[in-house]
């Protein structure tokens, strides 16, 4: 299967948060999301540019799966993890490359003052261009702010819940 051939989600939803959540658009929380469009549409626009993005260059659409699953679970969101683990679906990637990807993310989202230009080198020598680093390192970032929106989400949905 080729990077253009990977398919979409099947169940991908006009807005991943709320359906991880269960949210309605017509309940309280929905609603209140909807009173910042711009912040809602920027957040959906971040997750399919990073993680579906039309045009993925050189890290294919299973590599930047992985890598969410991999930063949901470190950060401790088992429901967002098991959603980005489908994504990979069957072309799920292996080897030294998607090792090399795992430890950078791990490396960014630890200790991004060890980050150094020989962790970039790296992972140019296994095939990477600039843009694909870039690329991973904004996901590796925002996969935390989504884990942080989903928890804050969770908490209002439990302070509602009768």
């Amino acid at each position: 299967m080729t990077v253009k051939d990977a398919p979409l989600p099947p169940d991908l939803p006009e807005d991943l948060i709320e359906s991880l959540l269960g949210i309605a658009p017509d309940s309280a929380i929905g609603q209140l999301r909807r009173r910042r469009p711009e912040a809602r549409r920027h957040a959906e626009g971040a997750f399919r540019e990073l993680l579906l993005p039309a045009e993925p260059g050189g890290l294919s659409l299973p590599e930047r799966a992985a890598l969410a699953t991999r930063v949901a679970e470190r950060e401790g969101d088992a429901a967002l993890a098991a959603w980005y683990r489908r994504m990979i679906g069957d072309g799920a990637p292996a080897g030294p490359r998607l090792d090399a990807l795992l430890a950078y993310a791990d490396k960014v989202a630890l200790t991004p003052e060890a980050t150094s230009r020989g962790d970039i080198d790296a992972l140019a020598t296994l095939g990477l261009l600039s843009r694909d680093i870039v690329a991973a390192t904004q996901l590796i970032a925002f996969v935390p702010y989504q884990v942080r929106v989903i928890a804050a989400l969770r908490a209002m949905l439990q302070d509602t819940a009768p």
